[in-house]
């Protein structure tokens, strides 16, 4: 876990969040602005006065694109989705749609946001709304 002066990192916090079944994204209190991924100073501004909020779930595929895999030992695909979700609080992010055929998830498709375990640890992932 990465650690400040004054405790956890900004990704060690976020991933602590996501523990905790809570979605939260920072936000400069100064500005505005909601930035992803965790940071400890806002791009283009320096603003370090950021605030933890929870965040609405809610976005839009951005960018998309279908990683081809061999079929499973069963013969089930393996293909998965990536995508870039743009969040409705402004900040984009890397993840992926489930919930529906990688080759279906499509740019300007609605999707909301939730916390799965992926490899033993908690992530975000993407359903359609």
């Amino acid at each position: 876990m990465s650690e400040t002066k004054t405790g956890p990192g900004p990704e060690a916090r976020f991933r602590a969040f996501l523990a905790e079944g809570r979605f939260m994204i920072q936000r400069s209190v100064s500005t505005g602005t909601h930035v992803f991924y965790p940071r400890v100073a806002a791009p283009g501004t320096g603003e370090t006065d950021f605030a933890w909020v929870e965040a609405s779930g809610m976005g839009t595929v951005y960018a998309t694109t279908v990683t081809r895999l061999r079929p499973n030992a069963d013969g089930t695909p393996a293909d998965y989705n990536i995508a870039i979700v743009a969040l409705d609080e402004g900040p984009r992010m890397m993840s992926r749609v489930e919930g529906i055929a990688p080759d279906k998830v499509t740019i300007g498709l609605r999707v909301k946001a939730r916390i799965a375990e992926v490899d033993g640890a908690p992530n975000l992932l993407f359903d359609p709304a």
